[in-house]
């Protein structure tokens, strides 16, 4: 068990003697190009997963300050007899020693109608303390279009002893058709968790004000947030119609305390974002963000459009279009990608989008985004590739986009064919520098492997070589948190089982990375709120040491089908060996509290009381 200090005196310090916790300072020396990362599965007990195309949440359900795993795979519910197939894990951190499958004993997939040896499916999963009484629940969300979910989707409220039990029936949530990702999100910051949900199959995203009791209501149209049938080309262009989702977030993108929400849609379809109005209502900033496509239109370089045009040189636009450089062009069905009455408009000239992920990636005090985008080699430059949207900073939001050739973000394709299927990603300072670093989970192809890249200056990075990094073939999943709380972030990675070849393994386990990138100083933050929502999701948290701030906040869950960071705040600290702290609590008037916090410490803030303080 961890031996909590009560450190309330911490408030308003300057001097870690005052609190009464011993100094930890150490050498903060950079990372110096060795291993980052050691492949630590075996000894955690993750090779024996099944779990293929996986999403996974990094969640402590049980309370006990150890990070668990709540993982799922594609598929239907869990059959829970000798050598049955499983999609669904909910995984306990035995203190560092390595995970215990609890799925069928926590209820967590549990159905309405009794029985133990099935499970209830549902891949979408969002943790957020949605009733206020100290612990995690869960939403469950069951997509129709890859599983039968004559079950429906739930919301299980913990009991507080790392079980489970089924939400109120009555429910708007429970009956939702298609959903891809959720976010749990306090819109109106009245101290429950709201919940946003995104859904695929071009049906319309939904908003569901949360009632405190585990039961949502639908407030989609009233928060002005309902969108279009895919039936003209006009909206699509504007973004006016529905969404493809494959990823959804909620987060604050112009710092006025009231978070926007955001979808991002599969199929070259606009990704979508509705900025905060106040007053609980939404205005569609999808086109003028830049976050619903990006501003590359020239489509003459598709392969299968310049078939299209040899094929058909007196059609509109096909004049001066070059030939094909790379396939054949004898027949219409050569432009198997291209359909030249709608693949010219600004909809069809976007990307595949995968999972966005908020983070003030370069330490200005804005929340950039970072989203996966799937490429084929054939389109040429008009699909939107995976790359960083750097926040300008104004009220209305907007983003830049500097490209992948002035952020670093780039990569070799030893194929000519190739193929980026790129879908879940991650940001996080792997080697407690203070500079948040990505990692790109590309998987589904030929050559694709888990891409990390290190933060050398603001807005600037560059590869670290798979030796040194996350040696992993066909990534899909990502999360990082200190599993073995030793002050530096781990990560557990999934792997694809989509177009598989000799890169696949043989089994689709996941696999967990322990770092041994950094003796650079740390702290976390575990929030409470009283008079905002008890998790803390949304609250902002901006730590000063060695001249940088860096600004995190307390996720709800976001991404592709339901990833979602741990409720503890990292930072890392460099040489730096103590912190100024900003909490801003996501209450009706944005609280704040200020600290003086010295490193190697995990911190307990409590709204309004008291900071303990446990050595890590």
């Amino acid at each position: 068990m961890r031996a909590w200090v009560l450190a309330g005196l911490l408030v308003g310090c300057k001097d870690q003697k005052d609190t009464g916790l011993a100094e930890v300072c150490n050498s903060g020396s950079a990372w110096d190009g060795g291993a980052a990362f050691q492949d630590a599965s075996d000894s955690w007990g993750l090779p024996d997963l099944a779990a293929a195309g996986v999403v996974i949440n990094a969640v402590d359900f049980d309370g006990d300050g150890w990070v668990d795993l709540a993982v799922r795979s594609h598929g239907g519910a869990d059959d829970f007899s000798d050598g049955g197939a499983r999609t669904s894990w909910l995984l306990r951190n035995q203190e560092g020693g390595g995970f215990e499958d609890v799925t069928q004993s926590s209820g967590i997939v549990a159905l309405r109608d009794g029985g133990d040896s099935t499970g209830r499916p549902g891949e979408v999963w969002a943790f957020g303390d949605v009733d206020n009484d100290g612990d995690l629940d869960v939403y469950t969300g069951c997509p129709s279009h890859i599983m039968d979910c004559a079950a429906g989707s739930e919301v299980m409220l913990n009991d507080g002893d790392g079980t489970f039990s089924h939400g109120p029936t009555d429910s708007d949530l429970r009956s939702l058709g298609n959903p891809s990702a959720a976010s749990f999100v306090d819109i109106d910051r009245d101290g429950t968790l709201d919940l946003w949900i995104a859904q695929y199959n071009t049906a319309q995203d939904r908003l569901y004000r949360g009632n405190g009791d585990g039961s949502f209501t639908d407030i989609t149209d009233e928060a002005g947030l309902t969108t279009t049938e895919w039936n003209r080309v006009s909206d699509l262009n504007h973004a006016k119609s529905h969404t493809n989702a494959w990823s959804a977030a909620a987060c604050d993108l112009n710092n006025d305390g009231d978070p926007e929400l955001l979808a991002a849609s599969y199929g070259r379809a606009p990704n979508h974002l509705w900025r905060a109005n106040g007053d609980g209502t939404y205005a569609n900033e999808s086109i003028a963000s830049g976050y619903a496509f990006d501003d590359r239109t020239d489509w003459s370089d598709n392969e299968s459009a310049r078939c299209w045009c040899t094929l058909h040189p007196t059609d509109d636009d096909c004049a001066g279009v070059p030939a094909p450089e790379l396939i054949g062009c004898s027949s219409d069905d050569d432009a198997f990608r291209w359909n030249h009455a709608y693949d010219r408009e600004p909809f069809r000239l976007g990307g595949n989008s995968g999972e966005t992920t908020c983070a003030d990636v370069d330490n200005d005090g804005w929340m950039d985004l970072l989203t996966a985008e799937i490429v084929h080699w054939d389109v040429g430059s008009s699909s939107d590739p995976s790359e960083l949207l750097l926040n300008t900073g104004d009220d209305s939001v907007r983003f830049e986009r500097p490209g992948n050739d002035v952020t670093g973000l780039t990569r070799e394709h030893t194929l000519v064919d190739w193929n980026d299927g790129d879908i879940t990603n991650h940001v996080f300072d792997f080697d407690n520098d203070g500079w948040p670093d990505i990692y790109v989970g590309a998987s589904e192809y030929p050559g694709n492997f888990g891409l990390l890249y290190r933060q050398v200056e603001a807005g600037s990075f560059e590869a670290v070589p798979v030796e040194q990094g996350i040696d992993h073939y066909r990534s899909h999943g990502v999360v990082a948190a200190d599993f073995d709380q030793d002050g530096d972030l781990d990560v557990v990675v999934g792997h694809s089982s989509s177009r598989c070849d000799d890169e696949c393994y043989e089994s689709f386990e996941i696999r967990l990375f322990e770092n041994l990138a950094s003796d650079s100083n740390f702290i976390q933050l575990h929030l409470e709120g009283d008079g905002a929502n008890r998790g803390a999701v949304g609250a902002r948290v901006a730590v000063t040491a060695g001249g940088v701030t860096q600004t995190r906040t307390v996720d709800g869950g976001h991404g592709h089908y339901g990833s979602q960071d741990d409720q503890v705040l990292h930072f890392g600290l460099g040489s730096a060996c103590a912190a100024e702290v900003t909490v801003t609590w996501p209450d009706a008037s944005l609280s704040e509290a200020s600290l003086s916090l010295g490193g190697g410490y995990r911190y307990r803030v409590k709204q309004g009381g008291t900071v303990k303080a446990s050595r890590l």
